[in-house]
């Protein structure tokens, strides 16, 4: 099969936030660049949809909180609308077979629990401090917090039960994982990073404050609208060869009818020539792209300690938010069903209803076997506790599994092992001769949110344009 060839300044391999904000930016000042995209979409993680009975859902990142300045000007740009979280009226607490309505972020129907809880919460904040976000590695005591799990952590500072349920429902929520999988050291530079565990907790004030009207992936489409053809879909990258200042890049050209997922698609090939790459994925799935040469040890080591978290979403879909009439805010904190936590989703008019909640952790490998349908059937149960047997009447339950996705790999963003940050975490942002790196996970302020992946996607341009024409100084 003959290859199609070309040839550019810049390849950028990813067409999520991260890959279309370098591409934009290097686009704005000149720069020949190619965009290829696995997906025959733009967005990464971000993706908003139509379900089957016409409602739309973001089945990925959808939020958006005070400082994502990045974000917010992107939105502003597109003149794209935000509204608040719904939030009036009590969240619903399910813990050890037990509901209590509760006000405010944190349930307080073990007070103990919630004050020794909550002194947890400022404790890792103000530790958070001591680490610099440019380079964790470098804090005070580095190499003992990395070999420390978050797990180790909480179990020598909370005296109660409810405490850790409090604080094991929050790291689900913000991470997708389980505390045994977080370094102490990581765990503290993205507390940081984001404004604190109650900032990346909560709603107002916090990261889930806002959301987007029409969903978050009209951003994504509105910057590849303005790449035009740059961005190349259906287009999974398999091998990258690279010299001192030259990369060549390889693809699958996979037609829009077809699954580039899939081996056996019929597919063309694609080489693009570039003096530089941007390689804006996640470590993991830079993990399975092919290297000529290898990449450094330190990289390659970081990749495969840094996997994805694990999390499916779930939306239940109804003809109304009936929970509001209740005085419930759709909010639910439960430590022994499906969902560890859940939000209104309904659009800001109030003409249907929608729950968002998330599997996550141990849960969603638990319910791994269970299939769309055990799923649905056990986020119907923790729904009827919550709000009533109404729950149990959906229109639709529309479920996300990300962990099956093949090019994200989990959700909703990646988890540094223990002692690899301080090991190789050097490595996470160092350019190898002419490949550059992006992501969310490259961030240095709202690592793991849409906000870092614009940040992370504007920074490696900047090292870019650097390198082909001498440009100092950073992007706006």
């Amino acid at each position: 099969m003959a290859t199609e060839e070309r040839e550019c300044e810049v390849v950028v391999v990813g067409a999520g936030f991260s890959g279309l904000a370098a591409a934009r930016h290097l686009a704005r000042a000149g720069v020949d660049v190619v965009v290829l995209e696995a997906r025959h979409r733009v967005g990464g993680r971000s993706f908003t949809d139509t379900s089957e009975a016409g409602f739309r859902i973001d089945r990925g990142g959808q939020w958006i909180g005070p400082t994502q300045d990045h974000l917010a000007s992107l939105a502003a740009e597109l003149g794209v609308k935000t509204f608040p979280t719904y939030i009036a009226g009590h969240g619903v607490e399910l813990r050890d077979g037990v509901r209590t309505p509760y006000a405010g972020l944190i349930p307080t129907s073990d007070p103990h629990g919630a004050a020794d809880g909550i002194a947890c919460m400022l404790d890792l904040d103000m530790a958070s401090f001591d680490v610099p976000l440019e380079a964790p590695w470098t804090a005070p005591g580095a190499a003992g917090l990395d070999a420390q799990t978050l797990a180790g952590y909480l179990d020598a500072n909370l005296e109660s039960a409810a405490a850790r349920s409090i604080l094991d429902v929050a790291i689900k929520a913000i991470f997708g994982a389980e505390p045994g999988e977080l370094s102490l050291l990581y765990t503290l530079f993205y507390l940081r990073a984001g404004g604190g565990i109650t900032n990346l907790a909560r709603t107002t004030g916090g990261a889930q404050e806002r959301r987007f009207d029409g969903g978050s992936q009209q951003l994504a489409l509105g910057m590849a609208a303005e790449m035009g053809p740059r961005v190349i879909l259906g287009a999974p990258v398999t091998s990258i060869a690279h010299g001192a200042a030259h990369v060549t890049v390889a693809a699958r050209l996979v037609a829009a009818d077809a699954d580039p997922a899939d081996p056996q698609a019929a597919h063309g090939a694609l080489e693009v020539t570039a003096r530089r790459a941007i390689i804006a994925m996640s470590p993991a799935l830079t993990a399975r792209l092919s290297y000529a040469p290898p990449l450094p040890v330190a990289r390659d080591q970081l990749n495969v300690g840094m996997p994805m978290g694990a999390v499916t979403k779930i939306h239940a879909l109804y003809d109304r938010p009936f929970w509001r009439d209740e005085g419930l805010n759709g909010q639910i904190v439960s430590n022994g069903g499906a969902m560890s936590s859940t939000f209104d989703d309904s659009p800001e008019d109030g003409s249907h209803g929608a729950i968002v909640g998330f599997i996550a952790g141990d849960d969603c490998r638990r319910m791994e076997s269970a299939g769309p349908e055990g799923r649905r059937q056990a986020v119907l149960s923790d729904l009827e506790r919550a709000f009533g047997p109404k729950a149990l009447r959906p229109i639709e339950v529309v479920e996300q599994h990300w962990p099956a996705e093949p090019f994200t790999l989990g959700g909703p963003v990646a988890l540094s092992a223990p002692g690899a940050l301080s090991g190789f975490g050097t490595a996470l942002r160092q350019p190898v001769g002419p490949l550059h790196w992006a992501g969310t996970e490259t961030a240095t302020e709202w690592c793991g949110y849409l906000d870092g992946a614009l940040s992370s996607g504007l920074r490696a341009a900047a090292e870019v344009m650097h390198e082909l024409e001498g440009v100092t100084g950073g992007v706006d």
